[in-house]
């Protein structure tokens, strides 16, 4: 089976509709979009965090951004009718899991029926289309065991973001069999599948609560590096890596919607593992000093120690591997918020830098 794709012909002129489009993702995603000729329409909130990469790199300058509530329906749906896209990409979420502890009726609001609207709203359309739904590796019922997981393993979730994630997939299956069934493709004309990522780090991540934000600042400012769960081992890849997966996720499911409608892991070599505490000191490694501190918190909300996933099946099924070991991903992440720091840095070139040296390491 071919499942190499000539990306930048594939994409030439596509109109791909992402939500969440000022995020972290979003902004990576949509950048790689635009280089690659794609009209793309994005559907989001204003970036939560000050500064924020989307204006940082002139996000609005990449895409039709459309600045708005994914609980909006009647809004959602008018921009998806408008604009009757292609390919949907499905990012907007709440995603921070000790953010859900605080607001765990918003947490679910937004990231389940925000994704039912999604595609309740892709019903009322005609045009053919393809749809990503971007979930998270924290879906599945995490027994903490050094066993991978597998995209037919139990769905669960300890915490209100992990949960709704999970939710999220059970809507996106339910959607499926009621309404985008493959067999029934030549009616609807919809294709639908859920993209599982890990933790991703990069140039460009602003948001609190987040490990590589946190340190940079602390680097930054020259201040202590406060690390909460040092031996917390979680699958860490580079930003592009996800994005380049739910890409070819996209292209492959347009071609072959009837085989690749179901849900694919994305993440490191399972070989390629490192802790919350070796990350940071990779960090200080690559910025040239800093210290590090280990805290404990006695009444922090539950996190999980330990998180693998099993990526054979977007290895073998879609021909997709990660380039980048945890080490190359942590040092590029460091050089981006370092050459940031200049007041006259421009991050949109810095981010086309790591986008074009991604893509030669084909």
């Amino acid at each position: 089976m071919e499942t190499m794709v000539n990306s930048t012909n594939f994409w030439k002129d596509k109109r791909v509709f992402v939500t969440g489009h000022t995020g972290f993702k979003g902004s990576w995603l949509v950048l790689w979009l635009e280089s690659m000729g794609a009209k793309v329409r994005g559907y989001a909130l204003e970036p939560d965090s000050h500064p924020s990469l989307y204006h940082s790199i002139s996000g609005h300058l990449n895409c039709e951004s459309i600045i708005a509530d994914i609980r909006d329906r009647i809004t959602l749906d008018h921009q998806l009718r408008t604009f009757e896209p292609d390919v949907i990409f499905h990012l907007a979420a709440q995603p921070l899991v000790r953010a859900s502890y605080k607001n765990p009726s918003e947490t679910f609001e937004i990231n389940v029926v925000g994704t039912s609207n999604l595609l309740e709203g892709a019903i009322k359309f005609n045009h053919p289309c393809t749809i990503v739904v971007i979930t998270t590796d924290k879906v599945y019922q995490n027994n903490e065991w050094h066993y991978p997981y597998r995209e037919t393993d139990r769905l669960g979730g300890y915490d209100p973001y992990s949960a709704s994630k999970a939710a999220t997939e059970l809507v996106v299956e339910s959607f499926r069999n009621s309404f985008f069934h493959p067999n029934d493709y030549p009616k609807h004309r919809k294709a639908i599948a859920t993209a599982r990522a890990g933790n991703v780090i990069g140039g460009g991540d602003y948001a609190t609560d987040r490990i590589i934000p946190d340190v940079v600042r602390a680097l930054s400012q020259d201040t202590e590096i406060l690390i909460r769960n040092p031996s917390a081992i979680r699958p860490w890849q580079h930003v592009l890596e996800p994005l380049s997966g739910y890409l070819r996720l996209a292209e492959i499911l347009h071609k072959n919607p009837l085989e690749y409608s179901q849900a694919y892991n994305f993440g490191p070599d399972i070989q390629d593992s490192m802790s919350v505490g070796e990350l940071a000191e990779k960090c200080v490694e690559f910025w040239g000093g800093g210290n590090v501190r280990y805290i404990q918190q006695s009444d922090a909300p539950h996190e999980a120690s330990l998180l693998r996933l099993d990526i054979s099946k977007a290895m073998n099924e879609l021909g997709w591997r990660p380039k980048w070991d945890t080490s190359t991903a942590v040092e590029l992440t460091v050089n981006w918020y370092k050459n940031a720091l200049n007041p006259q840095c421009d991050q949109h070139k810095l981010c086309l830098n790591d986008l074009q040296l991604f893509i030669r390491n084909d």
